[in-house]
């Protein structure tokens, strides 16, 4: 190969060397940003965990209230069951419920305050491997008692479904992401809170819905990933030197 025919050859491949080291170096720090992140959601989610409930913010307040601002606050008001269809919501575990690790099902039901609007109540796990409406329903009927009830929970807001989300199973009232609004939506629960209750406290005398406190157990795991990510840097770097060296030692002694 003549020396015309080299040259582009290792201006391409250095190219391609840098480009792919860049990239290695950014998914590094990409983490590393991501890892800070996580430790101020982690330090912010456990302050308001372990803060005293407060009163449930007023209807006039509720479209200020933000997930990054309010998610996870403890509240504590008086509502009553409403006598509508509950829904299950499929979880194969949680990463706030240690007591809730293996699949089952959250009983979301309507609740209507002495105001007259509705919140929505994740009562709790229910262990329910085959998501059996009848489990569902012999758990919650005990619930809507016409009555008002002290709740103290958490604030959540819904969750967006993702590409691999399947679809809701409206004959068993299923579905697979927290999306409290679009299940008011389908089951004709009316106008509903913009947030809902992640129920902490009562719970029922047999534990079913299994309400309880949430604890923060986020996964971090951004500091291997980074590592990672810096290693292959380094090594397409070292591979791209053993390369040239080698052109090198070929060239001298042909």
């Amino acid at each position: 190969m003549n020396e015309a025919a080299r040259k582009p050859r290792v201006a391409g491949f250095t190219l391609f060397t840098l480009l792919l080291t860049a990239v290695f170096v950014a998914l590094g720090v990409w983490q590393l940003q991501r890892r800070t992140a996580k430790h101020e959601l982690i330090a912010a989610l456990t302050e308001r965990l372990a803060a005293a409930p407060v009163a449930l913010p007023p209807p006039a307040q509720w479209a200020a209230l933000t997930p990054a601002r309010d998610e996870f606050r403890r509240v504590s008001f008086t509502a009553a069951y409403a006598a509508a269809p509950d829904a299950m919501v499929y979880s194969s575990g949680s990463a706030v419920r240690k007591d809730a690790s293996g699949p089952g099902t959250w009983a979301f039901l309507p609740a209507r305050l002495p105001s007259g609007e509705i919140v929505v109540i994740d009562a709790g796990f229910v262990e329910n491997t085959m998501q059996e409406r009848s489990v569902e329903d012999r758990a919650v009927k005990k619930l809507v008692t016409g009555g008002p009830v002290a709740l103290t929970g958490y604030l959540r807001f819904p969750e967006a479904p993702g590409w691999l989300t399947p679809a809701e199973n409206r004959d068993k009232r299923l579905w697979f992401v927290r999306d409290h609004l679009a299940i008011a939506s389908a089951l004709g629960w009316g106008a509903v809170a913009p947030f809902y209750v992640d129920l902490e406290q009562p719970a029922p005398e047999n534990n079913i819905p299994r309400p309880g406190p949430l604890d923060v157990n986020l996964k971090d795991d951004h500091l291997q990933y980074a590592i990672t990510w810096f290693a292959l840097a380094g090594a397409v770097l070292i591979a791209f030197a053993v390369w040239v060296r080698g052109r090198r030692q070929s060239e001298t002694n042909p």
